[in-house]
């Protein structure tokens, strides 16, 4: 049985310990660790945990550990991940893995020195439905992609920010870029593989916040697929969406925070129904969520290879994120692998400045 740590114990954490306890006998969860002790506390006897550590430095001190699960607020990711990397414990971190392209190539390194490896919680990669998507599209069952389409509009009001650590580049890296619609980004771009360039725009409407509350961007694909990609937080009517028009089919998904097959639609282009047929051959009712992806954690471990989602592939998003930001703040069109260590936006996701920071 594998032994599992988290470290933090706010909201998304109990996403963990769910997905952990589902599991049954594959791993136990065996320790936490939290700022606060009396939340950990309280978080080890909800969820049966046998012990509650007061560093991350005394977790992997005290635990024979084969994975750690990140569960802080964004800023904390990175350094906990080095952390563990230095102790050979493999890593499930939630989104996002690092706060700017410098910290994840960091993490790269370190993993390359290191018997652990780092995942990114990108539970939307594994619910049945994008696996049979990415399949299919594989397979050439779909035909060619034209366009697509990636929108999550979701509301946060003012209270949601009074976080303190919420709304500041320091210790998210981003708005709903960053935060958000990452996780509806970063599917698209694993059925579409790599983008070629993007020019986008990112505002401050609303929110009293250090970063953007809505961003779009028009991207170009490697392929020659263009898509959109709009990201805000100040759309009261809550949804997720994606939609893929290919030569034979439009595909289309509308959720909010998970999917299951019937948030799905399929409609086959004029002579082309067996891709209907194709796509209901094997129907699931699973839920989109941790549980999905760190069965294919456990999975990778198992047969010995590195677990999804790598850090190459987190870069790739994280690439994308930067220079959407690159794109909106300078005005200009940016090519992939155009931000090296020499941009501003390869430090930090705010680049040279947010446009509303000079007003």
């Amino acid at each position: 049985m594998r032994r599992a740590a988290v470290v933090g114990t706010g909201a998304i954490a109990a996403a963990h310990a769910e997905a952990l306890r589902s599991l049954g006998d594959r791993v136990e969860l065996v320790a936490v660790v939290d700022v606060d002790a009396d939340r950990a506390s309280a978080f080890a006897r909800e969820w049966g945990v046998p012990a509650v550590h007061p560093t991350p430095a005394a977790l992997l001190e005290a635990e024979d550990l084969d994975v750690v699960h990140v569960c802080t607020p964004p800023r904390h990711h990175a350094p906990l991940a080095l952390e563990c990397l230095a102790a050979d414990v493999h890593v499930l971190v939630e989104k996002p893995p690092a706060l700017s392209l410098g910290e994840i190539d960091a993490l790269i390194a370190a993993e390359q020195a290191s018997a652990g490896r780092v995942a990114t919680v990108f539970q939307h990669r594994f619910g049945p439905a994008a696996l049979r998507l990415r399949r299919l599209v594989a397979e050439g069952v779909f035909g060619r992609s034209f366009v697509a389409r990636c929108d999550t509009l979701w509301y946060r009001g003012d209270a949601y920010f009074e976080v303190p650590w919420r709304g500041s580049w320091d210790s998210e890296g981003g708005g709903p870029t960053m935060g958000h619609g990452i996780h509806q980004f970063d599917l698209l771009l694993s059925v579409l593989g790599p983008w070629r360039e993007i020019r986008a725009v990112a505002v401050r409407q609303a929110r009293a916040v250090a970063t953007e509350d809505v961003s779009m961007a028009l991207v170009t694909f490697a392929d020659g697929t263009v898509a959109s990609v709009v990201n805000s937080l100040l759309s009261p009517r809550e949804t997720s969406q994606l939609r893929f028009d290919f030569d034979h089919a439009t595909v289309e998904v509308e959720h909010l925070y998970g999917y299951t097959d019937a948030h799905w639609t399929v409609t086959p282009a004029p002579g082309h129904d067996e891709v209907v047929t194709r796509w209901r051959a094997e129907p699931s009712g699973v839920v989109s969520s941790h549980r999905c992806q760190l069965a294919a954690f456990l999975d990778a471990l198992d047969a010995g290879e590195t677990p999804p989602v790598t850090l190459a592939d987190a870069r790739n998003t994280m690439e994308f994120i930067a220079a959407l930001y690159a794109s909106a703040f300078t005005g200009g069109v940016v090519k992939a692998g155009e931000l090296g260590p020499d941009s501003p936006f390869y430090a930090t996701m705010e680049g040279s400045g947010a446009p509303w920071d000079a007003r």
